[in-house]
């Protein structure tokens, strides 16, 4: 990124974000004579081949990064602010200022006559904090979201991200096609401009997403075409607790849609956590939360990654709960748990648990 600095994102500023190369360049050979997608096959490939005798027995399950902190996503808001952002309501940032991605915006422009449309993202977005009804490009009364241009590039802008995703999981389902292990993606969970009508949040990091339009449909349809597991988080949060905050956030809101979209498409589904809490009402969120995915399939495939294990978890009131909690959804019927305290079923460590189908684990992340 040194020599050149395209290869990741900026925004209108000239901001450039380091967490992730521009899906703009992903088939072009700008390194060292590889494209960015032949070197995440490559890594891929040689991760298998290095541990071929673990794969299906110790290592059941990998997750595919597909963007900033993994998730398919533009970095229109730093990761290291995303467990803050939905307090301070970030609209977030268009990341397609970089030569790539202005390349690829201006030849579609052209492609179907409209070359002044093709020089860089909306006039009128505003910047990272900015009032969304203040602005030009997201309010709700005749924002230009809802305009020929605004719909051209936010369906550009979206699609250039889903084609990334599409080419990662289709190496990543050829490369890892019979080690029987389960490969997963992540979606991120961006809800605070949820109860709005332009969803700005969500249209900057990628996702067409609106009040008149589902922009979480053709990512999970493109996930089952693959077989990828879906990972979404935000299970125990609640409406009632955000609003209080933020009016505009809904997790519930959100999250409802994605698995609405995951039983739709028959793709299976990897809860998680998005905050700390180990109170009882968190964890029959997440349980009424699961339940709305699992109740009435048949054979529902459901695993739930406790993240962001601390010593708390494991004093003695946050550990029955706990307990509690694994057990309830076991007798709910959304996945069988074992829970041995003396041979290592249940073994722990300082990060991340995983309640999966048939067993409950703890492991580093």
């Amino acid at each position: 990124m040194e020599k050149d600095p395209d290869l990741a994102y900026s925004d209108r500023f000239g901001r450039r974000n380091m967490e992730y190369l521009s899906v703009g360049c992903d088939i072009l050979p700008v390194l060292r004579g590889r494209s960015p997608i032949q070197a995440y096959a490559d890594f891929m490939r040689n991760f298998r081949d290095t541990f071929r005798p673990l794969l299906g027995i110790t290592i059941t399950g990998i997750q595919v990064g597909l963007g900033p902190a993994g998730e398919l996503r533009y970095p229109s808001c730093p990761s290291q602010r995303m467990t803050w952002a939905w307090r301070s309501r970030e609209l977030g940032e268009f990341q397609c200022y970089d030569k790539y991605m202005l390349a690829s915006l201006n030849a579609c422009a052209r492609g179907i006559g409209m070359r002044e449309w093709g020089n860089g993202g909306p006039i009128g977005a505003s910047n990272l904090m900015h009032n969304h009804e203040h602005t030009e490009f997201f309010k709700s009364d005749d924002g230009s979201w809802d305009t020929p241009y605004g719909r051209f590039f936010l369906e550009w802008y979206s699609q250039m991200l889903l084609l990334h995703g599409e080419r990662v999981c289709m190496e990543a389902e050829t490369i890892f096609h019979g080690t029987e292990v389960n490969i997963s993606a992540k979606v991120a969970s961006i809800h605070w401009h949820y109860d709005t009508y332009s969803h700005p949040s969500e249209l900057t990091a990628g996702y067409y997403n609106t009040s008149t339009r589902d922009g979480y449909l053709p990512i999970i349809r493109m996930l089952g075409r693959y077989g990828i597991t879906l990972c979404c988080a935000c299970f125990e949060m609640k409406d009632s607790e955000e609003k209080q905050m933020n009016p505009y956030s809904s997790p519930e809101g959100f999250l409802r849609q994605l698995l609405l979209a995951a039983r739709l498409c028959d793709v299976y589904l990897e809860g998680e956590n998005s905050t700390e809490n180990l109170d009882d009402e968190s964890f029959q969120q997440v349980l009424k939360m699961s339940k709305f995915y699992s109740d009435g399939l048949e054979k529902p495939s459901f695993s739930f990654n406790f993240v962001r294990m601390d010593k708390n978890l494991f004093e003695y009131q946050n550990w029955v709960r706990f307990i509690r909690f694994v057990r309830q959804m076991t007798d709910a019927g959304i996945f069988r748990a074992k829970l041995d305290f003396g041979v290592g079923d249940l073994c722990t460590s300082h990060k991340r648990a995983v309640v999966n189908v048939g067993a409950t684990f703890a492991y580093s992340s």
